[in-house]
């Protein structure tokens, strides 16, 4: 039988006791962060691991059902950190693994001790009194070229999500990492992410949470952060002056600044 830590490719480094679970975004793998697992790593149990479809996964564990909401990612979570015997995990997700590390949390959390989110949103559309980044007609067109051919969209996007136009060879490396994904899973996991709703979950969360948001990001962009943190229990909102949807990848210096005083907080009793 498959154990997660297989079918996620789950990898545990560092010199601590405390873990800190890394969740990496759409299109991305767990190399993404490897800036911030070499410096936590000193002070933390580093955990990670790529989400089924993505990197080193098992691809034909990807199943299109148990993977139509961002459920099926949490529960691959939570039976990494079972499988592990984690506790007082402080859970890291980007873009949207930000609300797959908020779903396990208030799945589990006597598990959990708090959460850092770097560029997140939890909603993509626009509604009322509510500002998602995307016109439902935008995003429709936006999933629609994705389908119709992910390699030219992957190759015109990722720089422009990446943000930082003055180093090229990061916006490269993410398209490479996205035509590294299979185009099927892509599309499927991008509807999955793009018209998914958990406002009422982040709402919902009652565990310390820190959002990390950069100053210009097509993704999810200042907004969406500030309505996070009017919105949210216990929310801690910090700006960078990063650019782009990636700063862990394009400025990592400046990421792991700002997540410092969160992460060396004494866990709860």
């Amino acid at each position: 039988m498959t154990t997660a830590i297989d079918r996620n490719a789950v990898a545990v480094t560092g010199q601590g006791t405390i873990p800190m679970v890394f969740v990496h975004g759409f299109g991305c793998d767990r190399t993404m962060w490897r800036h911030l697992a070499k410096e936590f790593s000193k002070t933390h149990k580093v955990v990670l691991y790529d989400l089924t479809g993505s990197g080193a996964s098992d691809l034909t564990q990807y199943d299109l059902d148990k993977y139509s909401s961002l459920q099926g990612h949490a529960d691959d979570l939570v039976e990494i950190m079972n499988e592990l015997g984690l506790k007082d995990a402080i859970l890291v997700g980007h873009s949207v693994s930000s609300m797959i590390v908020t779903l396990v949390a208030n799945q589990i959390p006597d598990k959990v001790d708090r959460v850092v989110m770097i560029g997140p949103s939890p909603r993509y559309i626009n509604d009322t009194d509510y500002p998602g980044g995307f016109a439902i007609e935008d995003l429709d067109e936006l999933l629609g070229t994705l389908d119709a051919n992910f390699l030219g969209w992957s190759s015109q996007m990722a720089p422009a999500i990446m943000g930082v136009p003055e180093c090229p060879d990061l916006g490269e490396e993410l398209k490479n990492s996205f035509c590294r994904t299979d185009p099927d899973i892509a599309s499927h996991f991008a509807n999955t992410v793009f018209r998914s709703d958990h406002r009422e979950d982040a709402k919902a969360l009652d565990h310390p949470a820190l959002l990390l948001q950069c100053s210009q990001d097509i993704i999810a962009d200042i907004p969406v952060g500030l309505w996070m943190r009017d919105n949210m229990k216990d929310a801690h909102f910090v700006q960078l002056e990063a650019t782009g949807h990636c700063p862990h990848v394009s400025a990592p210096t400046e990421t792991i600044a700002a997540m410092m005083p969160f992460v060396d907080q004494v866990p709860a009793a």
